[in-house]
Protein backbone atom coordinates (compact mmCIF):
# COMPACT_ATOMS: atom_id res chain seq x y z
CA UNK A 1 0.00 0.00 0.00
CA UNK A 2 1.30 3.16 -1.00
CA UNK A 3 1.85 6.61 1.45
CA UNK A 4 -0.88 7.99 -1.09
CA UNK A 5 -3.36 4.90 -0.53
CA UNK A 6 -3.04 5.72 3.18
CA UNK A 7 -3.64 9.27 3.08
CA UNK A 8 -6.48 8.30 1.02
CA UNK A 9 -5.55 10.20 -2.03
CA UNK A 10 -6.94 8.67 -5.46
CA UNK A 11 -4.39 5.97 -7.08
CA UNK A 12 -4.17 8.06 -10.43
CA UNK A 13 -2.21 11.16 -8.64
CA UNK A 14 -0.19 8.82 -6.66
CA UNK A 15 3.57 9.80 -6.87
CA UNK A 16 6.13 7.03 -7.68
CA UNK A 17 9.35 6.86 -5.31
CA UNK A 18 11.36 4.24 -7.17
CA UNK A 19 13.51 6.45 -9.78
CA UNK A 20 12.72 5.66 -13.48
CA UNK A 21 16.42 3.55 -13.94
CA UNK A 22 16.14 2.30 -17.97
CA UNK A 23 13.42 4.31 -18.83
CA UNK A 24 14.24 7.38 -21.32
CA UNK A 25 12.06 10.72 -20.89
CA UNK A 26 10.60 13.66 -23.70
CA UNK A 27 11.42 17.16 -22.50
CA UNK A 28 7.77 18.89 -21.97
CA UNK A 29 8.33 21.25 -24.48
CA UNK A 30 7.14 22.56 -27.99
CA UNK A 31 9.28 21.99 -30.85
CA UNK A 32 11.55 24.79 -32.20
CA UNK A 33 10.64 26.35 -35.53
CA UNK A 34 11.75 24.10 -37.93
CA UNK A 35 12.40 20.98 -36.08
CA UNK A 36 10.48 18.15 -34.28
CA UNK A 37 13.10 17.53 -31.89
CA UNK A 38 12.87 18.20 -28.24
CA UNK A 39 15.33 17.11 -25.66
CA UNK A 40 15.17 13.40 -24.24
CA UNK A 41 16.79 11.94 -21.43
CA UNK A 42 17.88 8.63 -21.39
CA UNK A 43 18.40 6.84 -18.20
CA UNK A 44 20.20 3.70 -17.65
CA UNK A 45 20.57 1.25 -14.69
CA UNK A 46 23.17 2.59 -12.86
CA UNK A 47 22.43 6.19 -13.18
CA UNK A 48 24.25 6.88 -16.36
CA UNK A 49 22.36 9.38 -18.78
CA UNK A 50 22.42 10.61 -22.24
CA UNK A 51 20.99 13.51 -22.40
CA UNK A 52 19.72 14.91 -26.42
CA UNK A 53 19.67 18.81 -26.37
CA UNK A 54 18.28 21.00 -28.46
CA UNK A 55 21.68 20.83 -30.43
CA UNK A 56 24.04 18.60 -29.04
CA UNK A 57 24.13 15.16 -26.71
CA UNK A 58 25.62 15.76 -23.21
CA UNK A 59 26.78 12.56 -21.23
CA UNK A 60 25.33 12.70 -17.44
CA UNK A 61 25.75 10.34 -14.53
CA UNK A 62 22.85 10.47 -12.09
CA UNK A 63 23.13 10.19 -8.46
CA UNK A 64 20.04 9.87 -6.22
CA UNK A 65 19.30 9.62 -2.58
CA UNK A 66 15.89 8.92 -1.71
CA UNK A 67 14.29 12.60 -3.58
CA UNK A 68 17.85 14.32 -3.72
CA UNK A 69 19.03 13.80 -7.12
CA UNK A 70 22.56 15.58 -8.34
CA UNK A 71 23.54 15.41 -12.21
CA UNK A 72 27.04 15.42 -13.47
CA UNK A 73 27.03 16.58 -16.51
CA UNK A 74 29.89 15.58 -19.13
CA UNK A 75 31.52 17.46 -21.93
CA UNK A 76 28.64 18.20 -24.89
CA UNK A 77 29.26 17.49 -28.51
CA UNK A 78 30.37 20.07 -30.54
CA UNK A 79 27.58 20.30 -33.14
CA UNK A 80 27.12 23.48 -34.60
CA UNK A 81 23.24 24.80 -35.09
CA UNK A 82 20.90 28.10 -35.36
CA UNK A 83 21.96 30.38 -32.35
CA UNK A 84 19.08 29.90 -30.78
CA UNK A 85 19.38 25.91 -30.44
CA UNK A 86 22.74 26.71 -28.96
CA UNK A 87 21.25 29.24 -26.80
CA UNK A 88 18.92 26.54 -25.27
CA UNK A 89 21.63 23.61 -25.12
CA UNK A 90 23.37 25.98 -22.55
CA UNK A 91 20.11 27.18 -20.69
CA UNK A 92 18.73 23.40 -20.91
CA UNK A 93 23.03 22.69 -19.22
CA UNK A 94 22.73 25.44 -16.80
CA UNK A 95 19.34 24.51 -15.22
CA UNK A 96 20.29 20.70 -15.32
CA UNK A 97 23.20 21.53 -13.30
CA UNK A 98 21.04 23.51 -10.81
CA UNK A 99 18.45 20.49 -10.28
CA UNK A 100 18.46 19.33 -6.61
CA UNK A 101 15.08 16.68 -6.18
CA UNK A 102 12.94 15.30 -8.52
CA UNK A 103 9.56 13.21 -8.30
CA UNK A 104 7.57 11.09 -10.27
CA UNK A 105 3.84 11.36 -10.57
CA UNK A 106 2.56 8.55 -13.02
CA UNK A 107 4.52 8.79 -16.44
CA UNK A 108 5.87 12.41 -15.42
CA UNK A 109 9.46 12.76 -14.22
CA UNK A 110 9.93 16.61 -12.86
CA UNK A 111 13.64 17.40 -11.74
CA UNK A 112 13.82 20.75 -9.10
CA UNK A 113 15.96 23.24 -8.79
CA UNK A 114 15.91 26.91 -10.02
CA UNK A 115 13.57 25.84 -12.00
CA UNK A 116 11.18 22.49 -12.58
CA UNK A 117 11.95 20.43 -15.67
CA UNK A 118 8.87 17.95 -16.69
CA UNK A 119 9.92 14.64 -18.59
CA UNK A 120 7.20 12.61 -19.72
CA UNK A 121 7.85 8.75 -20.30
CA UNK A 122 8.63 8.11 -23.97
CA UNK A 123 5.62 5.68 -25.44
CA UNK A 124 8.28 4.15 -27.76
Amino acid sequence: MTVSLLLGASPAFAVDQSFPYDSVFLLEAKPMKGSKRVPVLQIESQGEASINLWCNTVPAQMVVAADTITIILGAPTDKQCEADRMQADQDLIGALQQVTTWHRQDDLLVLQGDRSLRFRLSSN
